[in-house]
């Protein structure tokens, strides 16, 4: 019986030490792909100069959007490397911050009225999502009892 449970942790602790490292090159991944996003930006500044103000403040607006959703990605990882788990209001921010993006993306051309609908209740559904994950997160409940 001992051996069985001295194989499970063992295993488990194999398991731990691989998902830290292959969660330390995703975050090193991460970083990168901010920094890249970061030089994207401002190379994407040079657009302003050419005279079409509308369409370069689109991609330069993007841009930025986009690397505030890769940031959440690593706000989840970062979460995920000091807490031992996913956060799911992290993950939650990274959708809203996803799909704003998508609003922004939308927000240059026409759109149908559905489409409009359907985004409008996506940004409210996650909103509820995450006005319930936070009142009803483990560690608040942990407190309260």
């Amino acid at each position: 019986m001992w051996k069985e449970e001295a194989i499970d942790l063992k295993l488990n602790r194999f398991f731990e030490s691989s998902a830290r490292v292959l969660l330390s090159f995703l975050i090193l991944v991460i970083m990168l792909a901010i920094l890249a996003g970061i030089g994207c930006t401002f190379y994407d500044l040079r657009l302003v100069l050419s005279g079409d103000f509308h369409a370069a403040f689109k991609t330069i607006l993007v841009d930025m959007l986009t690397v505030l959703a890769v940031v959440e990605v690593l706000r989840t990882a970062l979460a995920y490397f000091t807490e031992g788990r996913v956060k799911v209001t992290y993950i939650i921010d990274t959708v809203i911050v996803t799909v704003l993006t998508e609003v922004m993306a939308f927000w240059y051309r026409d759109m149908d009225w559905q489409e409009v609908a359907m985004i409008i209740a996506l940004v409210l559904s996650l909103a509820c999502i995450r006005i319930i994950a936070v009142r009803f997160s483990p560690r608040k409940l942990q407190h309260d009892f």
